[in-house]
């Protein structure tokens, strides 16, 4: 930016020993929606030694700034990051369970949630990456700026009780998986998978454990091939898929707002704006200043990568409940009640081989899905109160992000030890995500569409359609829940 306040000798002469000197990071001015990084305002590149102004290499993710760009195919797989890794993580226990749950007792009544939450979860998921972008900042510390402590810190507290009680949830389902393939009780499983999280959350890179577990989450497509090979009722499934149903009974309303909580859920808010700060970090853009603002291509690839990520995680998720109805339902399964009810579903394709699939998916996912969990966590909180945060961040560093993530794994374990069904608890906590998900809703709505916040980058007209559907459809169905419990 310096080119435009000198002459054209002035700036080609002056080097950047010369430059004024810059701000410390805690006084600079933060400018909701600068698209500084628009081509029309890069600033000229000028002679001198760049040495002393380069930030040092993000040592957790991965330094991105050097290397060629890539180019083919190879350029196509570049896009995809932090929309696929979530909607990989949506896929958690806690969906594969109440997934399961809806195809076994209703059969295929409720696939057509799979299609028409589709575009709402690509259009909210697209909105925190475009907030992360434009601001430099997460979600949380973008709620923060634009609206009072007392709209934030109730949906803080919220958060980390839906967070928590999923992250417990999952926990007993990786044990449930171990315990398919090892006969060792659930409830001894769980601490010693617990710590193993900790240890991998706090010293391991992200990227690492995404890397390994996002594999193992593959053998969920085990459900897609046995969907061809279970012989379901085309005509229903055609029926189910095309025409919605309502829920009739106090347990399909309980039902529905699960599907909708564990398929549109508050952590992935939060998570999809983080790691839009951390993919920037990664490119050494150290402080908001240098992250604030986008450009048009960067908006494109990350819409891609969100919508990719949706249509995978939406696609597993009518599978499992086909799957689930074809298999178990139609033959008077109606209740699933342990994982080995759930792998059950997986024996026309793969018979005795079923429960090892789905104890190595459902421990993926888990894997997958709790560093997710409490990392969104770790990110609202600090961001909430000002504390330093990032997995870019050592541990010493930022003490209290770091806390948040081995408070929620600590609490989430000591929830399986209140006697909770493992698999009920999987639906549970659905049904508390779908809760927590519609005054979140509303402000990701109307942040997006603040030109103050985004810029020139504020929602289009369909992303609203969609946006206003998700608040809408999310809110009636909670307070149809909690009408439920008084009749």
């Amino acid at each position: 930016m310096l080119a435009c306040s000198y002459g054209k000798g002035e700036a080609e002469a002056m080097t950047i020993s010369q430059r004024p000197p810059a701000l410390p990071e805690e006084e600079e001015k933060e400018k909701p929606g600068l698209t500084a990084r628009d081509p029309a305002f890069e600033p000229s590149i000028m002679e001198g030694s760049f040495d002393d102004s380069v930030p040092n290499a993000d040592n957790r993710l991965g330094d991105r700034r050097t290397g060629d760009p890539p180019k083919g195919i190879k350029k196509v797989f570049s896009v995809l990051g932090p929309g696929l890794i979530t909607g990989a993580s949506d896929d958690d226990p806690s969906g594969v369970g109440t997934y399961s749950t809806a195809g076994a007792a209703t059969g295929y009544r409720y696939l057509w949630t799979a299609i028409i939450t589709y575009p709402m979860q690509a259009a909210i998921q697209g909105m925190c990456a475009r907030i992360g972008q434009a601001t430099g900042k997460g979600l949380a510390s973008t709620i923060k700026q634009y609206y009072p402590k007392g709209v934030l810190y109730p949906i803080v507290i919220l958060l980390i009780f839906a967070n928590t009680f999923n992250v417990g949830a999952d926990l007993a389902a990786i044990a449930a998986g171990i315990n398919l393939l090892v006969p060792i009780p659930i409830i001894t499983l769980i601490p010693p998978i617990a710590i193993g999280l900790i240890l991998l959350q706090v010293f391991a890179k992200y990227q690492m454990i995404n890397r390994v577990f996002k594999w193992l989450c593959i053998a969920l497509l085990a459900y897609v091939a046995t969907a061809f090979v279970s012989h379901a009722n085309l005509a229903d499934v055609a029926k189910g898929t095309l025409i919605p149903k309502l829920p009739r009974t106090k347990d399909d309303i309980t039902l529905m707002i699960a599907i909708l909580g564990t398929t549109i859920s508050p952590y992935l808010f939060f998570w999809q704006a983080g790691q839009e700060i951390e993919e920037q970090k990664a490119e050494g853009k150290t402080t908001v200043a240098e992250r604030q603002g986008t450009t048009r291509q960067e908006i494109a690839n990350r819409k891609l990568d969100v919508n990719l990520g949706m249509l995978a995680s939406n696609l597993v998720m009518y599978f499992i409940i086909l799957t689930t109805a074809a298999t178990l339902h139609v033959n008077g399964k109606t209740d699933i009640s342990s994982a080995t009810d759930a792998a059950s579903a997986l024996q026309p394709l793969l018979g005795s081989y079923a429960k090892i699939l789905f104890a190595i998916g459902i421990i993926g996912a888990g894997l997958l899905a709790i560093p997710v969990l409490t990392g969104s966590t770790g990110y609202t909180v600090a961001e909430a109160f000002g504390w330093r945060h990032g997995l870019d961040e050592k541990v010493t560093k930022a003490k209290g992000f770091y806390g948040i993530i081995i408070a929620s794994t600590v609490a989430g374990m000591l929830f399986n030890y209140l006697g909770l069904d493992p698999i009920k608890a999987l639906v549970y906590s659905a049904t508390i995500n779908g809760i927590t998900s519609p005054p979140l809703l509303l402000l990701i709505v109307m942040l997006s569409n603040r030109r103050s916040v985004m810029g020139k980058y504020t929602n289009r007209s369909w992303s609203n359609v969609f946006g206003w559907s998700a608040f809408v459809l999310m809110t009636v169905a909670t307070i149809a829940y909690f009408v439920t419990l008084f009749i």
